[in-house]
């Protein structure tokens, strides 16, 4: 069976077969095809691939190969945007309406015409079907009542965007380079709306092509996404239509290969070309060897874990401050996110404007304890933590298991997917949730506006921040974070995210242990893979393979 196997795979070396193969056999092949990239990660987090419900990290990198936006973040200075699809744009003389010329010519993979049409309907629906990432345009007063108005095709190749009020024109230029401002092709995904029962939560009589687009493709970008298997693959193929530089590669491949020491050998075996998950062990035993090499990233992305308010004894703030003794974050950092991370502990990530890098915790069992004590429980508590069952987050959960303990913390791990304990924290039905949170567009409110902001606190809200699913309720500190986002003064706004930013480490639910640096070890074969500031700027199209 395994000699049949083999020689099938050579009569397939340039197919799409192939890349089923690649991704789910378990048996090792010699070498990938020179046209196809391999890629090793943890994809279980993907839910959707809808860029208008997608929110999280591995489909905010498929969709920024597989989508474009009007405009894009300049990774190369991350205070300048660029244009993509938009060609140009003012902003009116009350700073309120931004108009886009949409360049002439461009194409969706489908072959269908992009233009100003498609994006006012791609706004529309992200508004609509108002899942998690929406807020991003609802923030400047976009509703299912106003968005065809405040937001739509003035001609083919004309789009307005008008806002509620004015805010900052680099606010408003950097939320439209995130995912869910990616534009969608119309026609084809019309064809794939279904009827649905207009309810008290939703009040449209169809569903914008959601249910279609959760596993399909109507983007523009310069992959097009061929199929995905959850927990297994994701599949992508060059888009001809692009109409930018071509890819090199005719097709990348993800592999869900959670384990490190199985990515390292894999790499080291030829079977994949890019490594992403290695911890700091194994990323020490591939940096010796000539026929790897590695990139690395400082990302705009932060690790913590967070404190259900729910819960009557991690509402405490004496039990909330306790928490934040309780991590060892000098041996974090030199063990288990050594090479992978730096200690951070404010919500803002190094590099964007307004950062605090303030970092008064440190490991205090005793401290804890004796806070605890003022807070009722001089003997400790029992608690659970959702934890995904891939590193590094695994493997800090055990850590901060053993130094709970010290404190007199006993805690329980729940282990799942990605899936399923975002799925658990989005629903507040967990204790402590320990996970990564990346900035969706490169401005200081994309930060604030979750972890220092909850507009209602009731289960029914379509407003759902990170402060909201640990239903911590902060109207004063919401009505602040709202001001910051309005101030026009450049060093009044700093000084306001830097009092957020204190006000959150000093009484929030969140305990922020680290800010990600991302290394991706490939195959020295590979020429051009180079990480950006954030996930969705991992851009594959300048890869190739000598």
């Amino acid at each position: 069976m395994t000699m049949m196997l083999n020689k099938r795979v050579k009569m397939l070396a340039t197919s799409a077969a192939l890349a089923v193969l690649l991704a789910s056999a378990p048996a090792a092949f010699a070498e990938t095809p020179q046209n196809t990239l391999v890629i090793a990660w943890a994809i279980d987090d993907v839910i959707t691939l809808d860029p208008g419900e997608a929110f999280e990290i591995t489909a905010g990198e498929i969709t920024g190969n597989t989508y474009n936006t009007l405009i894009s973040l300049n990774t190369e200075n991350t205070s300048e945007v660029l244009p993509t699809i938009a060609e140009s744009w003012t902003v009116s003389d009350d700073g309120k309406t931004f108009t886009f010329k949409i360049k002439p010519d461009l194409k969706f993979a489908s072959g269908n015409p992009i233009t100003a049409e498609d994006v006012a309907w791609s706004f529309e629906r992200a508004v609509k079907l108002n899942k998690n990432p929406a807020f991003i345009l609802q923030q400047f007063g976009l509703t299912g009542d106003n968005v065809t108005d405040m937001a739509k095709a003035s001609d083919p190749m004309t789009f307005s965007f008008t806002t509620d009020k004015a805010y900052a024109p680099s606010f408003v230029l950097n939320c439209l380079t995130a995912s869910v401002a990616s534009v969608v092709d119309k026609t084809l995904v019309m064809e794939h709306v279904e009827s649905v029962t207009p309810s008290d939560e939703y009040k449209f009589d169809n569903d914008f092509g959601n249910n279609w687009l959760k596993t399909n493709y109507a983007g523009s970008g310069p992959f097009a996404i061929r199929a995905w298997r959850a927990n297994e693959v994701i599949l992508l193929d060059r888009n001809d239509n692009y109409f930018g530089d071509a890819p090199a590669l005719e097709h990348v491949i993800y592999r869900h290969m959670p384990e490190s020491s199985g990515e390292r050998l894999a790499l080291e075996a030829g079977d994949i070309d890019v490594a992403r998950k290695l911890q700091p062990q194994d990323i020490d035993a591939v940096s010796s060897n000539a026929d790897i090499k590695t990139a690395s990233a400082a990302k705009g992305t932060v690790y913590y874990f967070s404190l259900n308010q729910k819960n009557e004894i991690l509402a405490k703030p004496e039990v909330r401050e306790a928490m934040k003794y309780l991590v060892d974050y000098d041996a974090l950092s030199t063990t288990l996110i050594k090479s992978i991370g730096t200690i951070h502990q404010t919500f803002l990530p190094s590099g964007m404007f307004g950062s605090l890098d303030e970092k008064p915790y440190t490991f205090d069992p005793a401290k804890a304890k004796e806070l605890l004590a003022k807070a009722g429980y001089p003997d400790g508590f029992s608690i659970t933590m959702d934890v995904r069952n891939t590193p590094p987050v695994s493997v800090v959960g055990e850590a901060l298991q053993q130094s709970f303990a010290e404190g007199g913390v006993k805690l329980e791990i729940i282990p799942g997917d990605g899936k399923q304990t975002l799925t658990k924290y989005r629903a507040r039905n967990h204790d402590i949730y320990i996970g990564q949170w990346g900035t969706d567009y490169w401005d200081p409110n994309s930060n604030a506006d979750t972890f220092a902001a909850n507009l209602d606190n009731s289960d029914e809200t379509m407003t759902k921040t990170l402060a909201w699913r640990n239903a911590w309720d902060i109207p004063e500190l919401t009505t602040k974070t709202q001001a910051a986002l309005l101030e026009k003064d450049t060093a009044k706004r700093k000084a306001m995210y830097e009092e957020l930013q204190k006000t959150v480490l000093d009484t929030g639910p969140f305990v922020i242990m680290w800010q990600e640096t991302e290394v991706a070890a490939y195959r020295a074969k590979v020429s051009g893979y180079k990480l950006g500031p954030t996930f969705d700027t991992n851009f594959l199209a300048p890869v190739s393979k000598e």
